[in-house]
């Protein structure tokens, strides 16, 4: 008999649930082909409680999402679908090795440490600490005096990472992704030599490097065989975003499959750009013998028939899928709407008229969403908004670690933590009154050989211009308090500084609040900092776009940022080619398929409403000979003839006194007929 706690789900999710769990063995390889909207969180959340439920060690189970917020979720299912099973509490706790892809290879990395060449100490650097490592290093090799310009330290840092992540030569990647720089093949070898050797001598790993040396470590024979033998379940969400790296080292945890469960969607595939790549889980059943079985999950919860309808054809056109159809028992008779205008500016103001009558009819702004291809698309409507007072947030714009005053309280816990990292301590020194960059460096030069740096730091003597200062802040590196009392501390002495700095301390104060109190749900300073940098919050309070005073505010996201999310009405804005897909996204056939993959997941964020504008002029500022000019737009290709019949053709054009003036098309005609009737 099936459990009930089963009883939820539907034939395609419990069987996804329930496949090969049996007590006493490992089922074998799983693929669920988990459809936009389909209940995968749940489904997922619901193999992992089976499995805890028909015996399986909580402690024993490695399930791996894309970020905090998901693994925080998935596991609260798991504890509520168990405990409702068992009878009995089950912590969430228990599931030790749930966590993000990035997390977990810290983890491993720390406790193999000693065993595989690293100091367990390590600090981990975002990218933005990163680039100016990467940056350092281009002054020192004295590659940013070129006669030639020389790629920036942003650019060869995604030059490097790509390299790392797609597992692919350098001079393909420059050929493929980065042409412009293929000239400094050799430099770029030498610079990124430099770069792995300076990250060594100051102990610190970059977000690719908790991926990489995991994988490094998982070609080792012996050491495969001991991290696979930690884990008897391996379960792996959105498994279509994974890069190369990630789906070696899966491969290698469990080279037979069994025990292995990945989830995902190739539809939504959409992430090329940080080197993920559909290949892994298009070519996930046939990297076992005999191929892993695929469950798909194609009934839709979210959105109601027509949406789908017009979605499915859509991805219909794609060159290699897993064939699927989402279905819905949501009926309606509304389809999407292809709007058709003259400009951008009108784009906006149509937008935003109807975001203002959908809110009159009862639907909350927070439960609609602008999305578009990029994030500068949205300035018309952003402009729109601002001059008829409707708050809204966008995502995709300044992270919370972005913050200037952020990142300086997280640098001084880094240098705590670890005196060697130079990038943590040149920012650090910098905010003492009296400290330049020639300062910072000869200090940081003075402990760097020291066999303990902090006991170093505390025995150099001031540095000329910086003595009143100098005592507090060696004082407070050195005071040893225990955690979470260290952040209080750092924060205590940067705050002089931040008023000192910033005209707007007491606001950003409020940030560093909010900090230390996340930092008070972590065990130790250490795990706070690792997790901290590789899942940030989205937004700062002062830059989330939204007064405080403002309880409701409308969605602007780019279509990457919103992926996983869903809305009562969606607007997409430029449905034309050139936008959708982009001009920069149409070089190769893989390119124009993720293009149609992106707007396929745009349009299954909308539950009730969709609405895609193609607006036919841009107004386009150049310096090329031609100058500012209009250009003309069409629909995108993605939205063929032959599919129309799946929405709603709509011309607008603004009335005269201002307000919008809805111009349906007119009854078709037959103007041949019409031509041949005069000569009858």
């Amino acid at each position: 008999m099936i459990a009930t706690y089963l009883d939820k789900l539907n034939d395609s999710q419990r069987a996804a649930a329930v496949f090969g769990v049996e007590p006493g063995r490992l089922p074998p390889p799983l693929l669920v082909i988990a459809g936009a909207g389909s209940g995968k969180t749940s489904t997922l959340a619901h193999r992992v409680a089976h499995l805890i439920v028909n015996g399986a060690d909580p402690r024993r189970i490695l399930l791996m999402t894309f970020s905090r917020r998901a693994a925080s979720e998935l596991t609260r299912r798991v504890e509520r679908i168990t405990t409702q099973a068992m009878g009995t509490g089950f912590a969430a706790e228990a599931l030790t090795w749930a966590g993000t892809f990035h997390s977990i290879g810290a983890r491993v990395l720390r406790e193999l440490a000693l065993a595989i060449g690293l100091n367990p100490d390590f600090s981990i650097h975002d990218r933005e600490d990163s680039a100016d490592l990467m940056n350092l290093m281009r002054h020192e090799l004295g590659l940013s005096k070129a006669e030639s310009r020389f790629p920036a330290k942003g650019t060869c840092l995604a030059i490097y990472s790509r390299v790392v992540n797609a597992e692919e030569p350098l001079p393909e990647v420059l050929s493929r992704h980065f042409p412009w720089c293929a000239q400094w093949e050799a430099e770029l070898k030498k610079l990124f030599a430099a770069y792995v050797g300076a990250k060594h001598a100051q102990n610190v790993l970059d977000y690719d490097d908790l991926l990489l040396a995991w994988a490094q470590v998982m070609q080792d024979p012996g050491f495969a065989a001991h991290l696979g033998g930690n884990w008897d379940h391996v379960l792996i969400d959105e498994y279509q975003d994974t890069n190369r790296l990630q789906a070696r080292i899966l491969l290698a945890l469990k080279p037979d499959g069994h025990g292995l469960t990945v989830v995902g969607d190739d539809a939504q595939s959409i992430y090329a750009f940080r080197a993920a790549t559909v290949r892994n889980i298009l070519g996930f059943p046939a990297a076992f013998a005999p191929p892993a079985d695929v469950i798909t999950l194609d009934r839709n919860y979210r959105s109601t028939k027509p949406i789908l309808d017009a979605a499915n054809a859509v991805i219909g056109q794609a060159r290699e899928r897993f064939t699927k159809d989402l279905w819905t028992e949501r009926l309606s008779t509304d389809k999407p709407r292809l709007v058709t205008l003259s400009n951008e500016a009108d784009q906006a103001r149509y937008i935003v008229d109807q975001v203002l009558a959908n809110r009159e009819t009862g639907v909350p702004l927070m439960q609609q969403a602008v999305l578009f291809r990029t994030s500068s698309h949205s300035g018309q409507v952003e402009v729109e908004l601002t001059r008829r007072n409707v708050p809204f947030v966008k995502f995709g714009g300044l992270k919370f670690l972005d913050s200037a005053h952020v990142k300086d309280l997280l640098a001084v816990l880094r240098f705590m933590q670890n005196p060697r990292d130079r990038v943590a301590g040149f920012r650090v020194l910098q905010l003492i009154p009296g400290i330049g960059p020639a300062a910072a460096g000869r200090v940081l030069d003075a402990i760097e050989a020291a066999p303990d740096p902090l006991a170093a730091l505390t025995a150099l003597p001031a540095p000329p211009r910086a003595t009143a200062d100098w005592p507090e802040f060696v004082a407070t590196l050195g005071a040893g308090a225990g955690w979470p009392d260290a952040i209080a501390r750092a924060r205590a002495w940067y705050e002089p500084h931040l008023e000192r700095i910033h005209e707007d301390a007491e606001f950003r104060r409020g940030d560093l609040l909010q900090l230390e109190q996340i930092a008070a749900g972590y065990p130790s300073r250490e795990r706070f900092l690792t997790e901290l940098t590789l899942d940030p919050p989205d937004a700062t309070s002062g830059q989330a776009g939204v007064p405080l005073k403002d309880e409701d505010y409308l969605i602007l996201s780019t279509i990457h940022s919103a992926k996983g999310q869903e809305w009562k009405s969606v607007f997409i804005l430029n449905a034309v080619d050139g936008c959708i897909p982009s001009d920069l996204g149409t070089g190769t056939s893989e390119e124009i398929e993720e293009e149609r993959r992106l707007l396929y997941v745009a349009m299954t964020r909308a539950k009730d409403s969709l609405t895609l504008g193609i607006p036919l002029r841009f107004y386009v500022t150049q310096q090329a000979r031609n100058g500012d000019r209009h250009v003309y737009a069409t629909r995108t290709r993605f939205i063929p003839t032959e599919i129309l019949d799946h929405f709603e053709p709509v011309h607008w054009l603004p009335a005269a006194d201002g307000r919008t003036a809805f111009r349906p098309p007119p009854a078709p005609i037959d103007v041949a007929a019409r031509m041949r009737r005069m000569w009858e």
